[in-house]
């Protein structure tokens, strides 16, 4: 038997130092991110090295991933602790090697060992809220860390870009230093050390089997769009080896005793809607999010700190959501009605996103963030504490594991498939309203224009490359100019809306799995009766 810490182990005024840990943790892996991303363009400049461009978010991404599962299962054998703590040394650690590179390569690796530590900074704090919470109270708790990630987006931004123009760029990572010296106090004070009374024996086996499965499919993924089509051998190659292990890994699990994976979690109707829900969720959430700045700036046509400010009420209204969604389910003890709330409240944004046009107002967009932003915002506590609320205590982790693994893996999965729906829908439109004028450049213009994707055709540099290759061509060359630009953002609008359509789609699909969705009633008390899981 396993001996596991209960959460009478951890009352009082620890107790609330644990749970400053875990924000304080929550904070500054999720601010990292936005922090991070706001310095690339200056650090791919620093470093020559624009091909990788992709790869600073798709080593950390990848490396994160596949590790969740791997600290949920072994932290439920061990405790929270020691891998809290060793997240957060490795986090450290890539941190530095990061800010002290001196190549892209060197940084690629780097931003990888970060991803290793951070695997753990994502699965510890919604397991630890359910280590020191009962299951009525996680939901007040839960929206709190919601209320913590929304801050760290706000501010990400604003301080990566200030840290990087007043310090330089390498200060981005080694701003973490701080944060993890009293992140890696608080938990070695706060947090219980769990022993066991009987060896247990790790699924090496398995770990192994998930890692080498999934880190073909994600090297895939990330390809698509930027090296290679989806149809091309290599990613199809990849994909293939993906699969085969996967499967061989499934059909391991589904013998072996500790399994990394319990397969008989599948058989928990809320697990596996909730899993399913939350891979939806995060679709639409990223499939918006990561394409709304490209909307402001390239149809409305502000400037990338405007479009920092517009983003705003969307990371507001999240952490209202959030705050309210979790106070309500801490009070009431239920939270189905809740999840319909938000998955309608999503729904409705998404459609009003698909209704936008380059005619669409400026607070018209701030105020379907906020509808959109509210919906998002409610069903995050909501899906933490449904799942955690399904299962005995002892596999908290391993539950709140797979739970973020299925958040991760659609956060790999929706850059590249959003990304080429745009390009195809936006060079189908530009290809119907294509301008008259564009003909009359010369071929290598042309080329260098149609070998933009959207993304780099509205910043400012390419905009004037492209009004000196029309400028060549004679007095009338501004007007073509302008006509071409208005083309531009025809064919913006239509590709964008084609991904709000496909996040709109995903949004229905939400709905549906909370309508499915069982529910227990949400209880002061620990009470995990093993009938629960055979009548769920």
């Amino acid at each position: 038997m396993v001996a596991v810490q209960t959460t009478n182990q951890i009352t009082g005024k620890r107790k609330w130092w644990a749970l400053a840990t875990v924000m304080m943790t929550m904070f500054f892996a999720s601010m990292n991110q936005t922090v991070v991303s706001t310095a690339i363009p200056t650090i791919v400049s620093d470093l020559s090295g624009f091909e990788y461009y992709a790869w600073l978010f798709s080593a950390f991404m990848i490396t994160s991933a596949v590790t969740v599962p791997i600290y949920g299962k072994l932290s439920d054998v061990y405790g929270r602790r020691p891998f809290y703590l060793f997240g957060l040394i490795v986090f450290a650690i890539g941190s530095v090697l990061a800010g002290l590179a001196e190549s892209m390569m060197w940084l690629i690796v780097a931003r990888a060992i970060q991803g290793i530590g951070a695997g753990a900074m994502m699965t510890m704090p919604n397991a630890t809220i359910g280590d020191i919470f009962n299951p009525k109270e996680r939901g007040k708790w839960m929206g709190v860390l919601g209320v913590v990630f929304g801050i760290s987006s706000i501010i990400g931004p604003t301080l990566g870009g200030f840290i990087t123009q007043q310090f330089g760029w390498e200060w981005v990572f080694f701003v973490n230093l701080p944060f993890a010296v009293l992140a890696i106090l608080g938990v070695y004070f706060t947090l219980p050390k769990v022993k066991t009374e009987d060896q247990v024996k790790v699924d090496w086996t398995g770990s192994f089997l998930l890692i080498a499965g999934l880190l073909p499919i994600m090297i895939g993924l990330t390809w698509v769009g930027d090296r290679f089509g989806w149809t091309d051998w290599q990613v199809v190659t990849v994909f293939i080896v993906g699969i085969v292990i996967l499967t061989i890994f499934v059909l391991f699990e589904r013998r072996v005793k500790d399994a990394i994976i319990e397969m008989s979690f599948f058989k928990n109707k809320i697990f596996s809607i909730t899993v399913v829900l939350a891979l939806f969720v995060t679709m639409a959430m990223f499939g918006t999010i990561m394409f709304l700045p490209l909307y402001i700036q390239g149809v409305v046509g502000l400037t990338v700190q405007q479009s920092g400010i517009v983003m705003t009420p969307l990371m507001l209204s999240f952490i209202i959501g959030a705050t309210l969604t979790g106070q309500l389910m801490s009070r009431t003890g239920t939270y189905k009605r809740y999840a319909f709330v938000g998955a309608t409240l999503m729904l409705i944004g998404l459609f009003l996103f698909n209704q936008m046009d380059v005619h669409t107002s400026f607070w018209t967009v701030m105020l379907n963030m906020a509808v959109f932003g509210i919906g998002i915002g409610s069903l995050m506590p909501i899906m933490n504490v449904s799942v955690q609320n399904a299962f005995p205590y002892k596999q908290m982790g391993q539950v709140n594991a797979n739970l973020q693994f299925s958040r991760s893996l659609a956060g790999v999965i929706a850059a590249p498939v959003f990304g080429a729906i745009l390009n195809a829908w936006f060079l189908r439109r530009f290809n119907e309203v294509e301008p008259s004028g564009f003909n009359e450049l010369s071929d290598s213009a042309q080329q260098d224009i149609l070998a933009m994707d959207p993304q780099q055709l509205i910043t400012r540099e390419a905009q004037e490359s492209v009004e000196s290759s029309f400028a060549a061509i004679g007095p009338e060359g501004e007007a073509l100019y302008q006509e071409w630009l208005h083309a531009i953002q025809l064919s913006l609008s239509s590709g964008i809306s084609a991904l709000f359509f496909v996040g709109l789609i995903f949004a229905v699909l939400t709905l549906v799995c909370v309508i499915f969705l069982p529910e227990y009633k949400l209880q002061e008390d620990e009470y995990y009766e093993e009938e629960k899981q055979e009548s769920t």
